[in-house]
C-alpha cells in the first residue's frame, strides 16, 4: 500500500505540472495563435465577449477542432466574437490552462479529463461533448513480434505515465496474465513512455520494438517499417470508445453558456461536414497542421490514420468509465466519483435544432 501511495502522489505532481512538456497524443508545441478569418459583416458578439479561447492538439484525433478551424465554421458561429486558439502536446498541461483560465473550452482524451476533474473535486471541467472515437493501435516490428504472445519480454512504447493509450496497454497487459509495475513499466513486459513525436526515431533506432499509440503516430511507425498488430477498437463494443471530448470551464459555462452553445453548434456543423465529405475533410485537417507545425502529413501517413478514426458527437460515456476503471484497476487512480463530469444540456439542445439524434451521459451527469 505505501508503494501505491507514493504512485498516485507521483501521478498527482505530474498531472500538476504546468506546460508539461510529455506528449500525451499530440504534436507540436505549446502555442497561442489567432484565427485570422474574418467576420462576416454585420455580425455581433456573443455574449458581449472579444473573443472564446479554445485549446486541442496538433493530431488527428482533434479533427473536429483541426477542421472547424480551418473551414471557419467556428468563426461563423461565434458571429464578432472571435475563436482564440491554442495547441497543445499533453492533457495535463491543458488541463492546467484551463483550470488558469488561460482557454475556456478545450479537445482533450479521457483520462486528462478523468484526471482533472476528480482532484480539483468536481469543481474545474464539465465534458460537454464527444469528438472522436478509435485511431489506437498496436504496432510492432514485424521482424521481432508476429503474434500477441510475442509481446511478452519486449519494449513497447506509451506515450506518457498514466495517459489514455498507457493506461489501456496496463489492462490489456493484465489480461494476458502478465504482471508489470504500472509506475516503472518493468516486468514481463517493458513499458517505455516516450513522446509521440520521438517515437518514429526511437523505433528505427531499435530502442523500442513497438507502441501502443494514437494516430498519426501509429501510421508513421508503419511508414517506418512497423506492422499494426492490433486494432484497441476490437477490443471494445461496438468498436467505440472515446477518445476525445470537448471540456469546458465550468466558470465558463456559467457565466457563458451562449458562447458555449455556439462552439458545440459549430462542432456539430463541423462534425457533419467531415462525415459527409471525408476526402475534403481529410485534406483540410491535414492544412490546419500544416499551418499549427509547419509540415504536412504524407499521404502514406494520413490516409490510414484518417480511415481508423470515427468522428462522432456522442462522447460514449459508458467507455469513459469503463477506462477510469482501467485506471483504478492499474492502480493509477483512487476509485473516483464522476457523478457530475457530464453536461450534455446545451449539446443535445444543439443536436435536436440539428435533427440529429441527442445522446446519453451513462448516468454520470449533473444532478440538480
Amino acid at each position: 500500500m505505501p508503494a501505491r501511495n507514493a504512485l498516485r502522489r507521483s501521478l498527482a505532481a505530474i498531472a500538476a505540472l504546468p506546460l508539461l512538456t510529455l506528449a500525451a497524443c499530440g504534436y507540436g508545441s505549446e502555442s497561442t495563435d489567432n484565427d485570422t478569418t474574418e467576420v462576416a459583416a454585420g455580425a455581433e458578439k456573443i455574449d458581449g465577449l472579444d473573443s472564446v479561447r479554445i485549446g486541442y492538439f496538433g493530431n488527428l484525433t482533434h479533427a473536429t477542432a483541426l477542421v472547424g478551424r480551418e473551414q471557419g465554421i467556428f468563426q461563423d458561429e461565434l458571429g464578432a466574437t472571435k475563436p482564440e486558439y491554442s495547441t497543445f502536446n499533453a492533457g495535463p498541461s491543458e488541463i492546467e490552462a484551463l483550470n488558469s483560465g488561460s482557454i475556456d473550452i478545450g479537445w482533450i482524451g479521457p483520462s486528462p479529463a478523468i484526471n482533472g476533474y476528480t482532484q480539483s473535486d468536481g469543481k474545474n471541467l464539465r465534458i460537454i461533448s464527444g469528438s472522436a472515437s478509435g485511431g489506437v493501435k498496436l504496432v510492432v516490428n514485424p521482424d521481432k513480434i508476429k503474434t500477441l504472445e510475442d509481446i511478452k519480454g519486449k519494449k513497447i512504447a506509451t506515450p506518457q505515465l498514466g495517459n489514455t493509450q498507457d493506461i489501456a496497454f496496463l489492462n490489456w497487459i493484465k489480461e494476458q496474465g502478465w504482471e508489470v509495475d504500472a509506475e516503472s513499466g518493468k516486468g514481463d513486459v517493458s513499458v517505455v513512455r516516450t513522446e509521440n513525436s520521438v517515437a518514429p526515431d526511437a523505433y528505427k533506432s531499435g530502442s523500442i520494438d513497438g507502441a501502443w499509440v494514437p494516430e498519426p503516430t501509429a501510421s508513421k511507425l508503419v511508414a517506418e517499417g512497423a506492422k499494426v498488430l492490433l486494432d484497441e477498437a476490437t477490443l471494445w463494443p461496438d468498436e467505440k470508445f472515446v477518445i476525445t471530448n470537448i471540456i469546458v470551464s465550468q466558470k465558463f459555462l456559467s457565466e457563458h453558456p451562449a458562447a458555449v452553445e455556439a462552439v458545440l453548434t459549430a462542432a456539430v456543423k463541423t462534425n457533419k461536414w467531415i462525415n459527409d465529405n471525408p476526402g475534403e475533410a481529410k485534406a483540410s485537417a491535414n492544412a490546419q497542421l500544416e499551418a499549427d507545425t509547419g509540415k504536412p502529413l504524407p499521404a502514406d501517413v494520413i490516409d490510414p490514420a484518417w480511415e481508423s478514426i470515427q468522428i462522432t458527437n456522442d462522447p460514449l460515456a459508458a467507455t469513459l468509465n469503463t477506462q477510469a476503471e482501467h485506471a483504478v484497476q492499474a492502480g493509477l487512480l483512487e476509485a473516483p466519483d464522476l457523478t457530475g463530469i457530464y453536461d450534455l444540456t446545451l449539446l443535445n439542445k444543439v443536436l435536436a435544432a440539428e435533427g440529429e439524434a441527442t445522446v446519453e451521459d451513462a448516468g454520470l451527469g449533473v444532478t440538480s
